[in-house]
């Protein structure tokens, strides 16, 4: 057995959560990965932009380690930026584009996870007074949380657009049903929710 080594696996998880919300993107046509599927307007190049902005928080501001390469922060990630323009991409931002710079912004954070030890502190200035130090542990188990989170929104962005639901390529974590038997299933579990509400 091998030494334990917590930081890679916190890195770990976290690069599994990066790489199911760009899959969540894969095949789709532009208008596809733009379109608010939710009350909210929650769509997938919406939500990579999203975590790109969080990745570049708390990874860098954070930890006295700003994103300069190669160019500096987007304009939606100032301070002043319109509300809610970090959840949508306008039709001037390419999907290469925003995902170009979220590699990029990972290959950043990475770089902050790789220079510092788990107990090196930062300081969150967004966060209340009374929490705002925090040490890289507690900032890797958050952003892990958050980027976790939003691929969970974006595997079911996905499905309700063209039916794909899965963890990651290869390992969908799905047991292996066609679409007639997702549908009985998908009827069963309307049957049960009408008896329940019927009572």
């Amino acid at each position: 057995m091998s030494e334990p080594n917590p930081k890679a696996d916190l890195r770990q998880y976290l690069q599994g959560a990066r790489d199911t919300l760009l899959w969540k993107l894969e095949g789709l046509s532009e208008y596809d990965v733009r379109r608010p599927l939710t009350p909210t307007g929650t769509n997938l190049l919406g939500l990579v932009k999203h975590v790109a902005g969080v990745e570049l928080g708390y990874f860098g501001d954070v930890f006295g380690r700003p994103f300069l390469s190669p160019d500096p922060p987007p304009s939606w990630y100032a301070e002043d930026a319109e509300p809610h323009t970090d959840m949508w991409a306008t039709a001037d931002e390419s999907r290469e584009e925003i995902t170009g710079l979220y590699r990029r912004v990972w290959a950043h954070s990475d770089a902050t996870i790789a220079a510092l030890d788990l107990d090196a502190t930062g300081r969150v200035p967004w966060w209340p007074e009374d929490r705002r130090e925090v040490t890289l542990h507690r900032v890797l188990v958050h952003v892990i949380s958050d980027v976790q989170r939003h691929a969970g929104h974006a595997d079911i962005v996905r499905e309700l657009i063209d039916g794909s639901a899965g963890l990651l390529p290869g390992n969908e974590n799905l047991p292996p049903v066609d679409q007639a038997g997702w549908e009985a299933h998908r009827q069963r579990l309307e049957r049960a929710a009408r008896e329940a509400a019927d009572g």
